[in-house]
């Protein structure tokens, strides 16, 4: 069997779709290609620079969507700048997203780009309009402002993801948070959050187009109303709109903080079914010390106890989770700490990242590890998770789950188990899958029983 790329693999993502693979064809007869890397927010945002581009009326162009979370997505991003120069030469190629917001200037001096874009920008009405990307006659390179003076957030609601089996509500943006290894703030700016009307307008609207499954996303979701008027919380968000869209049959969460998990959110997982049972966390390390040099506001104590919270209320809960292999300082002790987090917290779906300094961070200041020992550090926290992404696939055999098809043979469980199913079924449907076995990676199952329609 083919090796599959690992999960916390960051390459482009063309069209604002979620394929992973660095090469792909121009969706045909399209005259503007977007690409897109990282994570969820962004494929979100790459599908509103594709309606503002066909909007703006922009034509022979591709548009890359950037991260900036570590060295190797910054590097990825160039290089598909220089292979898209050689492809298409007569095309117009602009640059947004977060590495371009934190590092404009690289950007805009490499000679195959046309246009740099801040993160707030790239989401404007015109931004993509031929008489706004000229100033006279010379081209306006760098159109960057400072991210930081931002206050508002999705004031570009969409209904729904090209081609996509569910659909992203951008809830939240930026972070306050300043962890010693993370440029993103930098990237996003401050938090700010989505009005609660807004998000649940947006969310029936996606529901009456017949989306199964939204998913609330941001870049700090669970910091979601805290600079809203009464600050409320996330779990208050979720449980609004649980109550005021009874139509939609699953609702789920994005990549969470395990600090920021309130009462109401675990409420919610508690009594209502169509919360989907899957939290992934960001937790970077397992180890007290390395935790406190992250500037991370939990400890591993603290990880432990809501793991074991949640799953007291909801038993059929799974959990990911981010980590980081090799940061600057980690001991083997330290390491081992983490190590031994994975079985301990029942982790099922790992997201590694070999440390990967970023300039400007405090982190990139600390005495670093040598390389081999990163690599060799996050091979064995892979191998951790591939043995606990096993143990829960295990558990599965002999079950009936429901699953969303997000493409043909292939759906994903409420828990976030990926299924293979032999049979069809449409994607976008929400079916009976049979679990018969696994293969390591993901459950086997068959054919599926399409759910009835109320």
């Amino acid at each position: 069997m083919a090796r599959r790329r690992p999960r916390d693999y960051d390459g482009p993502r063309r069209g604002g779709l979620c394929g992973r693979a660095p090469v792909s064809e121009k969706p045909p007869g399209a005259a503007v290609d977007i690409v897109t890397f990282g994570c969820r927010l962004n494929a979100y945002e790459s599908e509103v620079i594709r309606r503002r581009a066909a909007e703006d009326g922009l034509e022979d162009a591709v548009v890359f969507n950037t991260c900036a979370v570590t060295g190797e997505a910054v590097r990825q991003a160039r290089q598909a700048i220089r292979k898209a120069r050689r492809e298409r030469p007569d095309a117009r190629l602009i640059v947004t997203g977060c590495a371009a917001q934190i590092d404009p200037a690289a950007f805009a001096a490499m000679p195959e780009v046309d246009l740099v874009l801040g993160n707030a920008e790239k989401a404007q009405a015109g931004a993509y309009a031929p008489q706004t990307l000229t100033d006279g006659a010379e081209p306006m390179r760098v159109r960057v402002n400072d991210i930081m003076s931002v206050r508002e957030t999705a004031g570009h609601l969409i209904d729904g993801l090209k081609d996509r089996a569910r659909a992203y509500v951008e809830v939240q943006n930026g972070c306050d948070h300043r962890c010693t290894f993370c440029v993103i703030p930098y990237g996003r700016g401050n938090s700010r959050s989505a009005a609660a009307g807004e998000v649940v307008e947006q969310v029936r609207r996606l529901a009456a187009q017949g989306y199964q499954e939204v998913v609330l996303t941001g870049v700090d979701v669970t910091s979601w109303g805290a600079d809203l008027p009464g600050q409320p919380t996330l779990g208050q968000l979720v449980a609004r709109i649980l109550r005021l869209v009874p139509e939609l049959p699953r609702l789920r969460l994005s990549s969470i903080d395990a600090a920021e998990i309130d009462p109401d959110l675990l409420r919610c997982l508690a009594e209502e079914p169509r919360l989907m049972p899957y939290l992934h966390l960001s937790l970077q390390a397992g180890d007290d010390m390395i935790l406190k040099r992250m500037k991370r506001r939990h400890s591993r104590a603290d990880a432990l106890k809501l793991v074991a919270d949640v799953r007291a209320v909801r038993p059929d809960v799974a959990f990911g989770a981010d980590l980081i292999a090799g940061f600057p300082t980690e001991t083997d002790e330290m390491f081992e700490n983490t190590l031994a987090l994975v079985e301990q917290a029942g982790l099922a779906f790992l997201h590694v990242f070999p440390f990967s300094p970023r300039p400007g961070t405090p982190a990139a200041r600390m005495p670093q590890l040598a390389r081999p020992v990163v690599k060799e550090r996050a091979a064995r926290l892979r191998a951790a998770g591939e043995a606990g992404l096993g143990r829960h696939l295990a558990r599965q055999v002999g079950r009936t789950l429901s699953g969303l098809v997000e493409r043909p043979g292939v759906a994903r469980a409420e828990d976030f188990t990926e299924i293979a199913f032999t049979g069809e079924a449409p994607v976008g449907a929400v079916v009976a899958l049979e679990v018969t076995g696994h293969d390591g990676q993901r459950a086997l199952a068959r054919v599926p029983i399409l759910e009835a329609a109320e």
